[in-house]
């Protein structure tokens, strides 16, 4: 298998602070990645440094087999529009378009018309005084217009409407079947995103605690729920990753596979089983350490 993006052993630190923390996996060529995890998981940093605008303390991170800090030639290959991209100030739409082409030899103006007039962008309106949604639309019309190798998509949908995610999905998914290419996508709205993605890297406090394909990482957590104390019999041999609670109700996502034992053991306590959503799993995975009390609670 063919890797477009291999990131071994990296760190990057702000300070006392590691914003990636020991971070190792292996992007596919020709696939669509979920980045994912809570606000200041690490994922913005990491995107930075596989776009080549920051550097790690350590580690290495490769590129379509180059390193990518400084290395023009790599670089033309990457689309990176930050969610906070900043332009000149007198800056309208057709000022970004005319020059984009410059920088990305892949550049399909056909493209980014549809997207434009699918968006409803306005040509006459500077792009510093656009709505949060109309900056979102510009940013997914340079990222996807560029059909470049490796594309990066850190927030796209901010401020977009239902119509407008819709848009975005049908379009990069139609267009990446004629023109496949690398993409990585960081978004919170993880179920609207799931169906696009073959594999996740979930993030949290700077370190990779899930890298899998989309399936089996579902496979490996559920959600039990029931009676409190129900569920905390027989999830007591399980690892607990978030728990809620109401009354004397909980529901529990814990780590593990669905088996014909653990169904049998549920029917008989009146407990509930199913297999837990991606945005579940990414959800308990990014639980503040604050609940552990919660969590020996439903144990007991």
């Amino acid at each position: 298998m063919t890797h477009a993006l291999d990131i071994q052993q990296v760190t990057r630190s702000f300070g006392r602070t590691a914003a990636v923390d020991n971070v190792s996996f292996q992007v596919p060529e020709n696939s669509i990645v979920g980045l994912l995890g809570r606000n200041g998981a690490g994922k913005t940093t990491l995107m930075s440094m596989l776009a080549g605008q920051d550097r790690p303390d350590t580690g290495t991170v490769t590129v379509l087999g180059d390193k990518v800090f400084e290395r023009a030639n790599t670089l033309s290959g990457i689309s990176y529009v930050r969610d906070n991209q900043r332009y000149p100030d007198n800056y309208m739409l057709h000022h970004v378009l005319r020059i984009a082409p410059a920088f990305k030899p892949n550049w399909s103006r056909e493209l980014a018309d549809e997207l434009v007039d699918g968006f409803r962008i306005p040509a006459k309106t500077k792009i510093t005084k656009m709505s949060r949604g109309q900056l979102s639309s510009v940013a997914i019309v340079l990222s996807l217009a560029s059909r470049a190798p490796i594309t990066l998509l850190d927030e796209p949908y901010l401020g977009l409407d239902v119509t407008g995610r819709a848009l975005f999905h049908r379009v990069l998914l139609d267009d990446y079947q004629t023109h496949p290419r690398t993409i990585v996508l960081s978004t919170h709205l993880i179920e609207e995103s799931a169906a696009l993605l073959d594999r996740v890297v979930i993030m949290d406090k700077g370190r990779i605690v899930v890298d899998d394909e989309t399936e089996n990482a579902r496979d490996g957590a559920f959600v039990a729920s029931g009676q409190t104390d129900a569920v905390g019999r027989l999830l007591v041999n399980h690892r607990i990753l978030e728990t809620h609670t109401v009354g004397a109700l909980a529901s529990v996502t814990a780590a593990g596979t669905l088996d014909d034992t653990l169904r049998q053991s549920a029917r008989v306590a009146g407990v509930q089983l199913a297999r837990a959503s991606l945005q579940e799993l990414v959800s308990a995975y990014g639980v503040n350490e604050s609940t552990s009390e919660t969590k020996e609670k439903v144990r007991a």
